[in-house]
């Protein structure tokens, strides 16, 4: 399984996701998001990349940054596991310009088959929010078999 795996199986249903991430007491914590597949900002690798303001997520992922991201499409799925970076107005990255939130916003808002009728009210909602980029390399890629 590829990346491109993951985007094609992704756009099978809306590019729903469901999100595992680890709580301190070893138990899993999951909750379903929109993500899709861009570059990093900073290495320039291709990742999973969703956008989130949950305080049990960003706090475990603040924590123990890895994330399990699972697409799926009928029967047929995906999943993807790896090391996470954070990117937000609460999460700098070095190398990343603190300026280029909204655009990284947009472009992970983007590649999980968002559309917006007003970018400015979105980027407004980004920052009032205070929401994260969750950038997930993936370290293993799986599925289930054709």
């Amino acid at each position: 399984m590829e990346l491109a795996d993951v985007e094609r199986i992704g756009a099978g249903d809306h590019h729903l996701a469901v999100v595992a991430t680890t709580r301190g007491d070893g138990s899993v914590q999951a909750s379903v998001v929109n993500a899709g597949v861009l570059r990093h900002p900073v290495a320039g690798d291709q990742v999973v990349a969703f956008v989130t303001y949950g305080r049990a997520k960003l706090a475990n992922l603040r924590r123990r940054p890895r994330a399990t991201v699972v697409f799926r499409a009928g029967w047929e799925w995906v999943a993807v596991e790896g090391r996470c970076d954070l990117v937000g107005p609460d999460d700098p990255f070095d190398g990343f310009e603190p300026s280029g939130l909204p655009a990284l916003m947009r472009s992970v808002f983007t590649a999980a088959g968002g559309t917006h009728p007003d970018w400015s009210e979105f980027d407004r909602v980004m920052r009032v929010d205070r929401r994260a980029a969750v950038l997930v390399h993936p370290d293993r890629v799986y599925a289930n078999p054709a």
